[in-house]
């Protein structure tokens, strides 16, 4: 879990292919996912999952805040995900 990045800031013409060799310039990348809506569209953020836990920290001193397809991205450890709730429906 340590080497799982959030990447978020991301321009909507990054793809996972591009996310992947933006991260791999600093490392091995295992993974690279851009969430996309429904229509598959960029929702403008993406997570990342480098080989190791100092590739990851590596990742987020170089790439943070740099200018990527035009926009400045912001890189963070992936939090870990909160479990959802239920929350009933107020339909009347």
């Amino acid at each position: 879990m340590e080497n799982k990045l959030f990447v978020a800031s991301l321009s909507f013409k990054i793809r996972d292919a591009e996310l992947s060799e933006i991260f791999g310039s600093v490392g091995n990348v295992l993974s690279a996912k851009v969430i996309l809506d429904r229509d598959g569209r960029s929702k403008g953020f993406g997570f990342v999952e480098m080989a190791t836990q100092e590739e990851a920290e590596q990742a987020i001193q170089k790439l943070n805040g740099t200018n990527q397809f035009g926009r400045d991205i912001v890189v963070n450890k992936q939090k870990p995900q909160e479990p959802k709730t239920f929350r009933p429906r107020n339909d009347y």
